[in-house]
């Protein structure tokens, strides 16, 4: 498998999915995983999967000795699987800059080169598909396409990419060329298709000119929380409202402040978080001041780890209110700690909940009458709460993974 990120380093929704699904798919006793991400921090859970760093991975030929492979990188990787890649050397890559390794140093992020380190992710991937043993490539998003089209050419081996977004729902139809080349060709290279959301599955066929039978839905899930019964709401006057997610475009976050300003127009005692960061946040901190309510208005920054379900279970109601949104997990999350979810109907995950309400996202009138019903009904409260936890628990990565299973075998 090649991605991007894997918890506990995460910036938005990829890296939870990975995890997921992977730790779902582990369950079937004969599957072995190879994670490859391109900067591991070495806290990874590996109990489930082995993950190699594409920074550890040597490109360019260097003489090195044992003793200073392993004072490198050896709480990574042993210096005889270092030494091992290195025999997979096929290709020049001088061109690329590299560390007295050999290796490429990956910011593990999306830094303003990204194409760049997407092409040297590449560069990667032809030495592990020469040493590596393996069955069958699995990219997750677009970022790992061209990796695991260059791994299928070397190899042979069939390849699954699997969409969790398409730059149509980052760009609300803005689409950036070379992002949609890159998808592109990783899909028309794709022995199959996995789209996390049917609303995906129609814009891989429509915009991206796909054979139906090639593409397949595989539903996210969610996590089970261990110490589900640690997560509790402090008893409290106020009223909560939260959206969480990254404060940009396809996220929705102007839908959020106008439904905000028009539930407070209607009652008190109701307060409104927006926990993450994007490149929208100042405009929306801006909004908030303009509509007189930066007083009821609190911005968190970005939440990680445990942090994302404390804010959850504090809030009496989480609002998704994302204009194109593959499929969204943060619903789930909110329902497993009981608080109730509204989501725009242009979400993937109303395909599944029937416990949550559902409203276009630019219907503001609707999700603010959504969000006034839940705050002030305790019993509606206390049904999508009890209802949406039993649903949630339903929902589950082993279930996804004997899909993607399913799908491994049609392709080998």
């Amino acid at each position: 498998m090649f991605g991007w990120e894997f918890p506990p380093h995460i910036l938005g929704g990829l890296g939870t999915a990975s995890y997921g699904l992977t730790k779902g798919m582990s369950l079937q006793e004969d599957m072995s995983i190879t994670f490859v991400i391109p900067k591991p921090h070495g806290d990874e859970d590996q109990s489930f999967l082995k993950i190699i760093g594409a920074c550890n991975v040597p490109v360019v030929w260097k003489e090195n000795s044992w003793d200073h492979v392993n004072n490198r990188i050896g709480n990574m990787m042993s210096p005889e699987e270092y030494f091992g890649l290195q025999n997979g050397i096929k290709y020049d890559y001088r061109r690329i800059h590299t560390n007295e390794l050999g290796c490429i140093d990956f910011s593990g992020r999306y830094p303003d080169n990204l194409i760049e380190e997407i092409s040297n992710y590449e560069a990667v991937a032809s030495v592990l598909a020469h040493q590596v043993e393996f069955d069958i490539i699995h990219s997750h998003d677009w970022l790992t396409y061209p990796a695991g089209v260059f791994a299928k050419q070397i190899s042979g081996k069939p390849l699954v990419i699997h969409v969790h977004a398409t730059d149509f729902d980052r760009s609300r139809g803005q689409v950036n060329p070379t992002v949609y080349g890159i998808e592109k060709r990783g899909m028309d290279m794709a022995d199959h298709i996995m789209t996390v959301s049917e609303l995906t599955r129609q814009i891989v066929i429509e915009k991206y000119h796909q054979n139906p039978n090639k593409v397949t839905t595989v539903h996210n899930a969610v996590e089970p929380l261990p110490d589900v019964e640690s997560f509790k709401k402090t008893p409290r006057k106020d009223k909560v409202v939260t959206f969480l997610g990254r404060i940009t475009m396809q996220k929705g976050p102007e839908y959020f402040v106008e439904a905000a300003y028009r539930v407070l127009q209607k009652t008190k005692g109701v307060r409104f978080v927006m926990a993450g960061s994007g490149d929208m946040m100042h405009a929306m901190i801006d909004l908030a001041a303009k509509r007189g309510i930066a007083d009821k208005f609190h911005f968190t920054g970005f939440l990680k780890g445990r942090q994302v379900h404390e804010m959850l279970a504090e809030s009496d109601v989480y609002i998704m209110p994302s204009v194109s949104e593959p499929f969204g997990i943060s619903p789930l999350e909110a329902m497993q700690v009981g608080t109730p979810s509204i989501i725009s109907k242009q979400s993937g995950c109303a395909e599944i909940l029937t416990h949550a309400i559902k409203t276009d996202y630019w219907d503001i009138d609707a999700m603010a009458d959504a969000i006034y019903s839940i705050v002030k009904n305790p019993a509606m409260f206390n049904s999508l709460s009890k209802l949406g936890l039993e649903e949630v628990n339903n929902i589950k990565w082993y279930d996804a993974g004997m899909k993607v299973r399913r799908i491994y075998e049609s392709v080998m």
